[in-house]
C-alpha cells in the first residue's frame, strides 16, 4: 500500500469513529461504481448522510476541507443519487458532509466535521 493510500485509509477510520461517536450509524463505506466512490454513507435519525472524507498530513496545499472543491461535491451528489436509485431508497432528508482529518505526530488526529456542505 502506498503512503498516500495508507494516510487515506487511516483518515477514513478516524472519520468513521468520529461519525459514530457523534451518533451517526454508518451504513456503508467505500461504495464504488464506475463513476466514482462515496467514502461513507450514514444515517442520523431520518437523515441519510453522504460523507466525503479528506485527509492531509500538512497544510502546504491548503487544509483537507479546502481540497474538497465544488466539482468533487457535484460528483458526490451524482453518486448519491445513483446509490439511492440502486438501493431503492427515498429517505425524507439527505445531507452532504465533509469530514476533514489531519493526523498529528503526537496524540489524536484533528477532525473537522462540516455538515450540510451542499
Amino acid at each position: 500500500m502506498a503512503a498516500k493510500d495508507a494516510v487515506g485509509a487511516y483518515g477514513e477510520r478516524v472519520a468513521v469513529r468520529h461519525l459514530q461517536d457523534a451518533g451517526l450509524v454508518v451504513l456503508h463505506r467505500n461504495w464504488r461504481c464506475r463513476d466514482g466512490e462515496i467514502d461513507v454513507i450514514a444515517r442520523e435519525g431520518d437523515t441519510l448522510v453522504f460523507c466525503e472524507v479528506k485527509t492531509r498530513r500538512g497544510t502546504a496545499y491548503g487544509t483537507p476541507a479546502e481540497a474538497v472543491v465544488p466539482a468533487k461535491l457535484r460528483r458526490l451528489r451524482r453518486l448519491a443519487l445513483r446509490w439511492l436509485d440502486e438501493a431503492g431508497l427515498h429517505p425524507p432528508d439527505l445531507r452532504f458532509d465533509v469530514v476533514a482529518v489531519r493526523p498529528r505526530s503526537g496524540g489524536a488526529a484533528e477532525v473537522e466535521h462540516l455538515r450540510g456542505v451542499l
